[in-house]
């Protein structure tokens, strides 16, 4: 019943996780009523997102350059390293204003039942960086979930030997939480308060 191009911005809206029909069909309706300027903002916006972000070859956060902007930061602790599943944790971090080490980005949590292997989440990457770059203590900050332990348990297993200090966030995060959705206070008491791996 819609004509074609307002169809076509439902469907697109659907593609956004956590979007069913009748919210893409308001937000398709909301951009009808956009300014062109603000319709020009918003699609050039899609477009530069797209071209412009990439992984930092470092650490593998999201950035517009080769290196995010906390490599490039020379006043961060380069001896601790916070190990997260995605970026947007790095962000959550971030706002707290608390931790002042590296990150590192893996591309997921390890999930047999899923098919998803150490290989498939760029562990070796992380292990090479933590082999080159002298790190001291190495903080696992995943969601508490069997994907978070059963990462955290392998990681460790492979760096024993190393002498390396390995954490993880306090339990302050309960079980089966999202990161993005822990309020700031319960995730900045879970690093301040981050417990060593037996």
């Amino acid at each position: 019943m819609y004509p074609n191009s307002i169809k076509n911005l439902i469907e697109s809206f659907k593609i956004l996780p956590g979007i069913g029909e009748k919210t893409a069909e308001r937000l398709a309706f909301s951009v009808l009523e956009f300014e062109e300027e603000q319709a020009e903002f918003f699609s050039q916006s899609i477009m530069e997102v797209t071209d412009k972000v990439k992984k930092c070859k470092n650490c593998n956060t999201l950035t517009e350059d080769d290196l995010c902007f906390v490599c490039n930061d020379e006043n961060r602790d380069n001896k601790v390293l916070c190990v997260v599943e995605d970026t947007k944790s790095v962000f959550l971090f971030e706002k707290l204003g608390t931790f002042h080490g590296k990150y590192h980005v893996l591309d997921g949590l390890i999930s047999p039942l899923d098919g998803i292997n150490p290989e498939d989440i760029g562990i070796n990457k992380l292990i090479d960086r933590i082999r080159n770059d002298g790190f001291s203590e190495i903080i696992f900050a995943f969601k508490p979930s069997i994907e978070g332990e059963t990462t955290s348990l392998y990681i460790k297993k492979v760096l024993d030997g190393m002498n390396i200090v390995i954490t993880r966030l306090a339990s302050g995060v309960p079980m089966g939480a999202d990161m993005e959705y822990v309020d700031s206070l319960t995730l900045e008491r879970a690093l301040m308060d981050r417990k060593e791996i037996e």
